[in-house]
């Protein structure tokens, strides 16, 4: 069974439902002020552009093309190998209530910092500050060092066909015991899963996959998962691609 579930999404009282649509509006107001960040461009190579909008980033153009851009995946363990997953808050507006990995975002290009691309220093940065964000972890559990960057993929999916995704995601995992305290803005449900649990729990979700997570899970995460004691022999810094 789940070794964990944290759930955030609760029956409300009728006396408790006006609080709760003032947090449903705030929390959509939130993720509209988020699109105006700045992501970094890239081309295929990983070569930085520029920037734009995470709502210029997002959107599906007329020809189907969305703009190639830098994103990162953490993957968080605990000391016993159990992984995160993620259920992503219905207020999202790229893949919401879908399931995923522990933390998916961007570094930011306004964050000079996170632009630094020697030994992914900038990723392991905006991992850092994510996982604050989303999760609620303090950010001393969780330094840059403490991150495995193991490969880059590039990868497309048009989404809904209005909201979508085109990036080259690094992947991070990171194994450590952490403290939870999930964003309702951003997370409806977290749960540790253990190794063993992996194929049933998938298979009974009862929402989808982010594009991402799937591509993962189905080409590299047991792989992966399987030799998390010895992740580092299983580096590779060339892009894939699925």
């Amino acid at each position: 069974m789940f070794s964990q579930i944290f759930r955030s999404a609760i029956k409300l009282a009728p006396n408790a439902r006006a609080n709760s649509n003032i947090a449903t509006a705030s929390s959509a107001k939130l993720q509209e002020l988020a699109l105006e960040e700045k992501c970094i461009l890239v081309d295929e190579h990983d070569r930085a552009l520029g920037s734009a909008s995470k709502r210029d980033c997002h959107r599906v153009d007329p020809e189907g093309n969305i703009p190639l851009h830098r994103a990162f995946s953490v993957f968080l363990f605990n000391n016993a190998g159990d992984m995160l997953l993620q259920r992503r808050s219905i207020h999202k507006i790229t893949f919401p209530d879908c399931y995923t990995n522990a933390c998916c975002s961007h570094p930011l290009y306004e964050f000079e910092g996170e632009r630094e691309e020697l030994n992914a220093l900038g990723i392991r940065r905006a991992a850092q500050r994510r996982l604050n964000f989303e999760l609620g972890i303090p950010m001393a559990q969780v330094r840059p060092e403490n991150f495995h960057y193991l490969t880059r993929i590039h990868y497309a999916d048009r989404g809904d066909g209005t909201w979508g995704e085109h990036e080259i995601d690094y992947i991070l995992f990171l194994q450590k015991d952490v403290d939870l305290k999930p964003n309702d803005s951003e997370v409806s449900e977290v749960r540790y899963i253990s190794r063993k649990e992996l194929t049933e729990t998938i298979s009974t979700l009862d929402a989808p996959l982010t594009p991402w997570f799937r591509l993962i899970l189905q080409h590299r995460l047991r792989v992966w998962w399987d030799n998390l004691h010895r992740i580092q022999k299983y580096e590779n810094k060339k892009i894939e691609r699925f």
